[in-house]
């Protein structure tokens, strides 16, 4: 089955509007390939709305890195799914190692959160992976599969074939340390296995799993030859428009 692979972009807390708007003028002057990848950027907050014009016409998808579950509301500080739709978004990562670290969030927070962007039509690109703790304990797969069923209780077949799920072991994020191939692989199969057994074959067909954590131009096309890894969630490398166009060529190369 032909899955659309995705090169997503997460800026984290980098980049003034000016300089996310210099981002935007750059590459698309560059020969990103969107024809047959999705490339996602997913910018702070500020620069949203102002990237969502910067955007138009070049083929590349907006995203935001965080969301609320509600609507409205007296939410000091929040940004709903709604806000993000009106602002130009198509996608939101959501259960990021960071904001599961920092900030406390559960897996059922995330479910709410997957469950209110899918309401509104948005993509969600859902983040799970195991600490290096948990990896050396052996319990990596144990880990995943329970931020895995938790995220996505409660969801139509047809809603989980149509998410983004993206493996990041939080031991390799902004640390240079990448799982290798065959261990990235391994872990995304099992992913499409728990995908299987919750929403049948074709929902685990459809579904797109990225990996993520020190992605960057050497190691894109060892990572984007194996079958179950549909691209990358890149963080670092996607701060610098050759960087990450390099990726996003790369992926098209090993993807066709």
């Amino acid at each position: 089955m032909s899955r659309k692979p995705v090169i997503a972009g997460n800026w984290k807390m980098f980049k003034t509007v000016p300089d996310a708007l210099t981002f935007v003028q750059d590459i698309r002057k560059t020969a990103v390939g969107t024809d047959h990848i999705e490339v996602v950027l997913c910018p702070p907050f500020t620069a949203v709305t102002l990237m969502s014009e910067g955007l138009r016409g070049s083929g590349i998808y907006l995203g935001a890195q965080d969301v609320f579950w509600e609507d409205k509301g007296a939410f000091t500080g929040e940004v709903s799914p709604v806000m993000l739709k009106d602002a130009g978004c198509g996608y939101v990562i959501i259960g990021h190692s960071e904001r599961r670290q920092y900030f406390g969030e559960t897996d059922e927070k995330v479910n709410q959160k997957v469950k209110a962007v899918l309401g509104h039509g948005l993509t969600p690109i859902m983040c799970v992976g195991e600490t290096l703790d948990e990896r050396e304990a052996g319990v990596t797969k144990k880990v995943v599969r329970i931020q895995t069923t938790s995220g996505l209780a409660g969801l139509a077949p047809e809603q989980a074939a149509g998410m983004v799920i993206a493996y990041e072991p939080v031991w390799a994020i902004g640390t240079g340390r990448t799982a290798s191939d065959e261990d990235a692989q391994e872990v995304i199969a099992y992913i499409r296995g728990i995908i299987q057994e919750q929403f049948g074959a074709e929902a685990a067909g459809n579904v797109r799993i990225l990996y993520g954590g020190s992605v960057k131009p050497e190691n894109t096309t060892g990572l984007m030859s194996k079958s179950d890894i549909d691209g990358a969630l890149v963080g670092g490398a996607s701060l610098e428009v050759d960087s990450f166009t390099e990726i996003i060529k790369r992926t098209s190369e090993t993807k066709r």
